[in-house]
């Protein structure tokens, strides 16, 4: 029988629980079939509310408030041109957890 790992083994690397926290906080935030279509939009390009808010066929209210969410965690950045909002990706390592769900469970092309 194979020894099990132990704490105390030096090679071992943990994040810390605050950060891991955080972590948590805003997987909780992207754990919406919305917002993770936004996000697979927003990897690809910029868009507007409504332009997310048309792709997830809902208000453009809601949208804003699924984009506020995101943004207040610190995963995506706006930018006014003129009248309109722009949304993006702040956060790089989204690209890697999209890539993971899209791995599990498919992804196929918009048509």
């Amino acid at each position: 029988m194979a020894d099990s790992p132990t704490l105390s083994k030096p090679n071992l690397r943990l994040t810390d629980l605050e950060s891991l926290g955080q972590a948590a906080e805003c997987l909780r935030t992207l754990a919406h079939p919305h917002r993770l279509r936004m996000v697979q939009m927003l990897l690809q390009a910029d868009f507007t509310v409504s332009q997310l808010a048309e792709a997830c066929q809902l208000p453009s209210a809601m949208a804003s408030e699924h984009l506020r969410l995101m943004q207040r965690c610190g995963l995506l950045d706006s930018e006014k041109d003129g009248r309109r909002v722009f949304y993006r990706v702040a956060e790089p390592q989204l690209q890697h957890i999209l890539g993971c769900i899209e791995d599990r469970f498919g992804c196929a092309e918009a048509g």
